[in-house]
């Protein structure tokens, strides 16, 4: 089986736009198969429909088609709150029309612009045009965005639509590792092997953090906490680094030679996906907490809990051993994250490795407006246990 590039790891790139403007013929086109089902029927679209590939000049994509924005029928509200949902995750947006009422258009282009969002407007079905030029000189001075013409039926203008997609590409080029290591550096990462790492396989972030160990030239050594002093003991000066399951973090700083740096995947996850200082400073809020406080753990996947599952089992019981038996604590996964946050004392999010970046810091950014301390598993863990001031974070 060829390996594919997670789709935490893919830019997103959302289909925006009116019922029958051609959102699902273009993913269709773009995708070089049939991946939606297409209708001259206004709502055939009815869910976001997702489909990884690799879009030209920007490498490994996902493309997200949504109901239109107009869809005034029974489910309609659920719908538009689910393509408001895509709208945390997407890195570009597409915003579909056909005409130059496009009252509505505007509406969503504001919306991603608030999100800091780049937008590529793209007047589909050209080729029933009379003016072009007009109606493309119209919508540009309307949206101020860039605007191309295209017929995702005829394939009219889809190359210039790549290439204006491929020019809202983010620049920053982030690593997991970026300034704890460098080329030749041994590090040495400590993976427990338990339930929430299935037989033959190891858990994605361990994969990413070694594949990029391994693209940066430096040398990556593997052990469980139990071979961990084993390890240690065969090589002959000590590591550069030393990266840590969260859950072994007491056991690993016993073990930790006094010249290694140690940190774990869940902080440098949280540095790659999120902000790693505000959730040091929300950490901060532990002070705070009581028996009759409420905490809310948010989990990207949606797996089935395990018995030692570290954000519905582990976290819970020690966060419950310390401020007493009463703390309400509130367990959310996948999509389901509250629009509403003030009700808790603290947000505890994990390592997010199943979600993109934008889609952490949208949820990192609801937490700060509403004025709600927000921290990682990674982050808590270490300050649980005292030695978050030993490990490094940034």
């Amino acid at each position: 089986m060829t390996p594919q590039t997670p789709a935490s790891e893919r830019i997103h790139i959302a289909l925006l736009g009116r019922t029958n403007a051609g959102k699902s013929t273009l993913l269709n086109c773009l995708a070089g198969q049939d991946v939606a089902i297409v209708s001259e029927r206004a709502g055939t679209t009815t869910d976001p429909v997702q489909k990884s590939m690799e879009f030209p000049g920007l490498g490994a994509a996902v493309i997200i088609d949504t109901p239109g924005l107009d869809d005034n029928t029974a489910l309609g509200k659920e719908r538009m709150a689910r393509t408001a949902k895509m709208l945390d995750k997407t890195d570009i947006a597409i915003v579909l029309i056909t005409n130059d009422n496009i009252a509505t258009e505007l509406g969503i282009i504001q919306e991603c612009r608030i999100r800091e969002i780049p937008v590529v407007v793209a007047i589909n079905q050209i080729d029933r045009v009379e003016n072009r030029e007009a109606l493309i000189a119209k919508v540009k001075a309307a949206t101020k965005v860039d605007v191309v013409a295209i017929s995702a039926t005829t394939g009219e203008g889809i190359e210039s639509l790549r290439e204006a997609v491929v020019r809202c590409r983010p620049t920053e080029e982030r690593l997991i590792t970026e300034g704890f290591c460098k080329a030749g550096d041994r590090v040495l990462l400590v993976m427990p092997q338990d339930k929430s790492a299935p037989k033959g396989r190891l858990i994605q972030p361990q994969v990413q953090t070694i594949r990029e160990l391994l693209d940066r030239g430096c040398v990556p050594i593997c052990c469980t906490p139990d071979r961990m002093a084993e390890a240690l003991a065969s090589l002959q000066t000590p590591l550069e680094l030393i990266i840590t399951d969260s859950q072994a973090f007491n056991e690993v700083y016993q073990l930790k030679p006094e010249a290694s740096t140690l940190t774990s995947f869940s902080i440098l996850f949280a540095r790659y996906k999120g902000d790693i200082a505000l959730f040091t400073e929300g950490v901060k809020a532990l002070k705070n907490i009581t028996e009759s406080s409420r905490i809310l753990i948010a989990e990207a996947c949606t797996h089935t809990p395990q018995n030692e599952d570290i954000g519905r089992v582990k976290l819970p019981r020690i966060l419950r051993k310390r401020f007493g038996e009463g703390l309400h604590i509130d367990i959310v996964g996948g999509a389901d994250y509250p629009d509403d946050l003030t009700p808790y004392d603290l947000v505890i999010h994990c390592g997010a490795c199943m979600f993109n970046r934008k889609h952490v810091l949208s949820r990192v950014e609801r937490a700060r407006q509403q004025g709600v301390a927000i921290t990682n598993y990674g982050v808590i863990l270490a300050a649980l246990t005292g030695i978050l001031d030993r490990v490094r974070t940034q």
